[in-house]
C-alpha cells in the first residue's frame, strides 16, 4: 500500500514532502513534547539516524498539534540531526492514521508503507536496525 502523501513544514519554515524522499527508506514518527514515551524514544531515533549515516535513510519527526516555539524549544534540549516538521492542525496526523503516539511508519525506498509501530520503541535496537536496513536498495 502506498504511504500516504506527507507536505509539512520544518521548524524554519522550509517544506518537506515524503515524495522527494523516493529510492530511501524514510522513518515517519509521529510526536508530541506532551507525550512522555515520545520523549523517551527520541535518543533512539537519533543513534539509528547516526549508525545509518550514508545509507539511504532519512528520519522525519512530525511534531502533532504544536507550534514552531513549543517543538522548537523542546527539541534544543535533544541532539538531533533529523528534520522537525510540524502539522499544526493535525491533518497529517489524522490522515497516517496516528491516533496514539508515538506512532511510526517506515516506508520503502518504492514509497510504500513496510510496516508501522504503535509506541515508544528502542530504535537504535539490532532488531529495528536490521528491519531498516533490508529494506535498502
Amino acid at each position: 500500500m502506498g504511504a500516504q502523501p506527507l507536505e509539512l513544514a520544518d521548524l524554519e519554515g522550509r517544506t518537506y514532502r515524503l515524495a522527494d524522499y523516493r529510492g530511501k527508506v524514510v522513518l515517519v514518527n509521529f510526536w508530541a513534547t506532551w507525550c512522555a514515551p515520545c520523549r523517551e524514544e527520541m535518543p533512539s531515533l537519533e543513534r539509528l539516524r547516526q549508525a545509518l549515516a550514508g545509507r539511504p535513510f532519512v528520519v522525519l519527526a512530525v511534531n502533532v498539534g504544536e507550534g514552531g516555539r513549543v517543538a522548537g524549544d523542546f527539541m534544543k534540549t535533544m541532539p538531533h540531526g533529523f528534520t522537525v516538521l510540524l502539522d499544526r492542525d493535525g491533518s497529517a496526523t489524522r490522515a497516517w492514521g496516528a491516533r496514539i503516539l508515538p506512532a511510526t511508519y517506515v516506508i520503502n525506498p518504492e514509497g510504500k508503507l513496510d510496516f508501522r509501530h504503535v509506541g515508544a520503541l528502542d530504535w537504535s535496537s539490532a532488531e529495528a536496525r536490521s528491519r531498516i536496513t533490508a529494506l535498502m536498495p
